[in-house]
């Protein structure tokens, strides 16, 4: 099968993966796109696509970690160096010999070389599958901090450690002073030409923005393809770590964009949308490949006469139990004398286990041990290779089912969900969010930017409103509030309603002026309690009412339904007036305040709105909005960094509250576009 039939197949599989994820929460998205890549190659046999651990490196865990490096906070790496380097370097070199030594000690037929080969490839964990099952299942923070930490260096070092173990086997010669000068080179070099690289790319871009080369697309574009050109360059040139030089460039560019996210602000939108898609596309593909190899790797083993099947499971249980239980006492080793010098909480054998199980292994070592050569430089063919495969793969499905299964039952949902004394929960973190930004925004309103400010405040409370839906979507606690927004709204439509038929009843509107604003409100009552796609439907069929009324009573007298449109609105002008007064009324006694204000300032909005001098200076106006939208959207950026800096939120949170905002900026630049 050709490579465009394949990655269409590919992109299928995603997309159905996706869809099932949505429906089978309890499995992480990694473990069914694993299983639909098996199922592909079961009965698609032509979908045979064999990684290489070159191009895979490129491919994917260039952009990946980059892409991490991008957001891993620089004070949280610094501040757990000391256990992220550790388990990165350390554990992945005790798990080398350590593991190395008992897999030979289970299957003799394994030389230890190959052993060693086995336990090194089997050392890194998977960033990937870390995230998928962090969305599932709440790990403690500082868990999840180590473990995301350690795999930004640990495909590196395993990988190092991989080659040289495979060389002994090759050639039945090794070297250890070699093996560390070439370790620590790889390690040295890839970091410095990661930091060099880095700012050279960041300036390279800068340059082209002041030669005129400025558009969005093209900067986007020229982001994207940094971390394969830097993987590149440290590889085949230097022959260095190119996964160590990609996420020191990530954070270098984490540094810049920091400095320049509201001068860029179109090209930042773009370059996180085109990123989103990518990580989205990389991190499915990952996983289906590692299952369309899984069969490739097995069938060799499986088909041997001379070993029987279950003996073959047993060995990858026993190697897959022994790499989580190396990890188990060094986590809690480890721990301990961090304690002892009093960095840090006495460790519990309860949170040794869940670091222990986190730890699950991926597509890098998929990658790594599909790279066995075939032969010995004696021309003999490499002992027991099929088997390592198999082994392998059945590790690779041991620690991601191991985890998906004990995980759940080890982190207690209540006790997880608690947060630190002081820190605020993601909703209250949101919630002062824009409270302090409708704040900024609420002193810096004045005649001119009065409706401009109004509408940028409904813009971030809709968005606001809508994210929270999305969240908590599952929660039946997320819509409690619901019931008492609607009644308060139709209390509002009875005060319009009220006052309309105080003119009414005062000769100050005829009879088609009257049932006309009676028609409107009615309607807007019945829209409170349809769905979407029939508001669109009702919009639409009054829209074609008032067109029809209009024909009627003013066919070709242009002049009087002028008119008649100009007093129809300063009917509702003054009728919203009315409903503004009663909201702030009732705001006063009210126990939730925060509900009126949300519909005071929608009708705010709709009262500037129809208060607004048809004669205002239109560029002047999107010169406004320009300008306060970024003041709105630096001051939120300020606001969540402020919360994290304080501890008030964790990594997780501020990068979510920063998506919003990324959101909102997104839509406020196509909003001026058009």
């Amino acid at each position: 099968m050709n490579l465009l039939m394949i990655t269409l197949f590919l992109l299928i599989g995603l997309l159905a993966s996706n869809i099932i994820s949505h429906y089978v929460k309890f499995l992480p998205t990694a473990l069914i796109q694993i299983g639909l890549g098996v199922i592909l190659a079961l009965f698609v046999p032509s979908l045979d696509l064999e990684l290489d651990t070159e191009w895979f490196l490129l491919l994917f865990v260039a952009p990946l970690l980059y892409n991490d490096g991008r957001y891993f906070p620089r004070k949280e790496l610094w501040s757990m160096r000391l256990p992220i380097l550790g388990n990165a370097i350390v554990l992945v070199l005790i798990t080398t010999i350590g593991g190395g030594y008992f897999i030979h000690w289970l299957v003799p037929t394994i030389p230890l070389p190959a052993a060693f080969a086995l336990a090194a490839i089997l050392s890194p964990t998977d960033p990937v599958a870390v995230n998928g099952i962090a969305k599932r299942i709440r790990i403690p923070e500082k868990i999840l901090s180590v473990v995301r930490g350690e795999s930004l260096i640990n495909d590196a070092s395993g990988l190092v450690a991989f080659k040289y173990a495979v060389a002994a086997a090759v050639s039945g010669y090794f070297s250890f002073q070699s093996a560390i000068l070439n370790f620590s080179y790889t390690f040295l070099a890839g970091g410095i030409l990661g930091l060099v690289l880095g700012f050279v790319l960041i300036e390279l871009r800068f340059a082209f923005r002041r030669a005129g080369i400025r558009d969005a697309v093209f900067h986007t574009l020229y982001q994207i393809l940094t971390p394969f050109i830097i993987y590149l360059i440290v590889e085949n040139i230097f022959h260095a770590s190119g996964v160590i030089a990609v996420v020191i460039a990530g954070i270098i560019q984490a540094i810049f964009k920091e400095q320049t996210e509201t001068v860029l602000a179109e090209e930042q939108v773009l370059t996180e949308s085109a990123w989103e898609i990518v990580l989205f596309v990389l991190n499915g593909v990952v996983f289906l490949l590692l299952g369309l190899n899984i069969p490739l790797s097995m069938k060799q083993s499986i088909l041997d006469t001379q070993i029987d099947n279950w003996i073959l499971i047993l060995y990858a249980s026993a190697i897959g139990a022994i790499i989580l239980l190396i990890r188990f006492v060094w986590s809690h080793l480890f721990a301990l004398w961090q304690f002892k010098r009093k960095r840090d909480e006495k460790p519990t054998l309860k949170m040794s286990l869940i670091s222990s199980l986190v730890g699950v292994r991926g597509a890098v070592t998929m990658a790594g041990i599909l790279s066995l050569p075939f032969f010995l430089d004696t021309g003999e063919p490499f002992p027991e290779r099929s088997l390592i495969l198999f082994l392998a793969s059945g590790v690779i499905l041991f620690t991601l089912i191991i985890a998906t299964a004990f995980l759940p039952l080890l982190t207690d949902k209540e006790e997880m969900t608690v947060v630190k004394e002081g820190q605020l929960s993601f909703h209250e973190a949101k919630s002062f969010v824009l409270v302090q930004t409708v704040k900024k925004m609420q002193s810096k309103i004045n005649e001119e930017n009065r409706y401009i400010i109004y509408d940028l405040i409904d813009n971030l409370q809709h968005l606001f409103r809508q994210t929270q839906l999305e969240a908590n979507a599952d929660d039946s606690g997320s819509s409690k509030h619901a019931p008492k927004l609607e009644r308060i709204r139709l209390n509002v439509l009875q005060v319009e309603r009220d006052y309309i038929n105080g003119l009414y009843k005062d000769h100050k509107l005829d009879e088609h002026m009257y049932q006309s604003l009676l028609h409107s409100i009615s309607d807007r009552e019945k829209m409170l309690s349809i769905s979407t796609w029939k508001r669109g439907l009702f919009t639409l069929r009054k829209v074609l009412r008032e067109l029809s009324i209009a024909k009627k009573h003013y066919n070709n007298e242009k002049e009087k339904y002028l008119s008649y449109v100009l007093m129809r609105q300063d009917v509702r002008r003054h009728a919203y007036k009315k409903a503004i007064d009663y909201l702030k009324e009732k705001r006063k006694k009210s126990d939730h305040p925060e509900l009126y204000t949300v519909i005071l300032f929608e009708y705010q909005k709709a009262y500037e709105r129809l208060r607004k001098k048809v004669t205002m200076d239109s560029v002047r106006e999107e010169e406004l909005k320009e300008e306060l939208n970024l003041v709105m959207l630096e001051t939120e950026r300020q606001e969540i960094h402020l919360l994290y800096e304080e501890g008030k939120i964790t990594r997780d949170q501020e990068k979510d509250l920063r998506r919003l905002v990324n959101y909102m900026e997104n839509i406020a630049l196509y909003e001026h576009v058009e």
